[in-house]
């Protein structure tokens, strides 16, 4: 039925499929930044935690019966130790931008939200009752200018940003965070691929620039990153989160996040917060590599490398995997222009990073 379609994919380079690739390959590709997905002391302590409860799975929706002390316990850690007042366990950072958007965005509110947030806020804002706008990646005078044109017309302004941008590994600049304050709008920030990775004690965006929490700033993240579980949080005022709860179809009608899953972030949460100084020396010294080699500033430990072409994209990554690494070769619609997608994990040694390193340079 859709054979034209997946022949024009394949025609384009951009066809994708799944694939199980040998464990041997040094894993360049994953968003697995601290390398906690193969941590077995962080397994075995979410393990005994899960084992003392009565059921091992949330059974039902968490405003049911599906809400678990393990929920609780972890919410109210990730709020404390980020300076929010309340936390909510979502399924999966997808649905987790579906509920903030979904609810929060009412009749005559509009939501701001950058040009390249993240595919799950795209899908978010077909849901919703009130107006849109896009502003240009990171340019909060675009934003700033079309707020200041607008805003007298709403009831709510809502801002979408992400702290760290998945496929150019860029923070959004501190701007953002002033003008949500100037204009008393909401500011929802993204922190999938920032938390655990930036900021003086690895918390993310508002720890990487020191800024207070006030009632009109929202945190989300998912635990599929940094984290090495899967699932994800809202972390906010505890009015909006008493909202959510309320409102967000993604939270009322879907069952509880996995208990095992909730578990296993809650440890690797506590482990990065026990080990930040060693964890911030890895990633600083790996950053330290990518610059010498590819002389990039980053911050984050996510590498965009443009290739702008999807054969020559696939084939590095093919010669690579052939060496015994694994990369991303990111193609359109996910980036405009073909990248490979270096990821400098911390549990890969710096002999390691700088041997395939050289090797993408030389194959550009």
């Amino acid at each position: 039925m859709y054979t034209k379609e997946i022949k024009a994919l394949k025609k384009s380079n951009r066809y994708r499929q799944r694939k199980i690739y040998d464990e041997k390959l040094v894993d360049l590709a994953s968003n697995d930044y601290l390398g906690l997905a193969s941590n077995e002391e962080i397994f075995d302590k979410a393990y005994k935690r899960v084992k003392q409860e009565k059921f091992h799975s949330p059974k039902a929706s968490i405003v049911v019966n599906g809400y678990n002390k393990i929920h609780k316990e972890f919410e109210q850690i990730l709020a404390k130790t980020n300076g929010f007042e309340d936390g909510l366990v979502v399924g999966s950072g997808f649905l987790a931008n579906i509920s903030l958007i979904e609810a929060l965005v009412r009749k005559k509110d509009i939501l701001y939200i950058d040009e390249e947030y993240h595919a799950s806020g795209m899908v978010a804002i077909k849901t919703i009752q009130g107006e849109v706008n896009y502003f240009k990646h990171n340019d909060f005078n675009d934003l700033k200018n079309q707020i200041k044109n607008q805003h007298s017309k709403y009831n709510r302004i809502i801002i979408a940003i992400e702290g760290v941008y998945s496929m150019g590994g860029d923070i959004a600049p501190k701007e953002f965070y002033d003008i949500a304050n100037e204009y008393n709008a909401i500011l929802i920030v993204d922190e999938a691929h920032s938390s655990g990775v930036i900021g003086k004690n690895l918390l993310g965006w508002y720890d990487f620039y020191n800024l207070p929490i006030l009632s009109n700033h929202i945190k989300m993240g998912t635990l599929g990153k940094a984290y090495g579980s899967y699932g994800a949080y809202i972390l906010a005022s505890s009015h909006i989160i008493e909202f959510l709860i309320n409102r967000a179809k993604a939270v009322i009608y879907t069952t509880a996040p996995s208990v095992f899953d909730i578990a296993l972030a809650l440890e690797s949460f506590l482990y990065i917060q026990e080990n930040k100084k060693d964890i911030q020396k890895r990633i600083k010294e790996n950053l330290d590599i990518i610059k010498d080699i590819f002389d990039l500033e980053l911050y984050s430990l996510i590498v965009p490398i443009v290739v702008d072409d999807n054969k020559k994209v696939m084939h590095i990554q093919e010669e690579l995997i052939g060496l015994g690494y694994l990369v991303g070769a990111i193609r359109q619609p996910t980036v405009k222009k073909a990248i490979i997608r270096l990821i400098a994990k911390i549990d890969i040694s710096t002999k390691e990073l700088k041997k395939v390193t050289l090797k993408i340079k030389e194959k550009l």
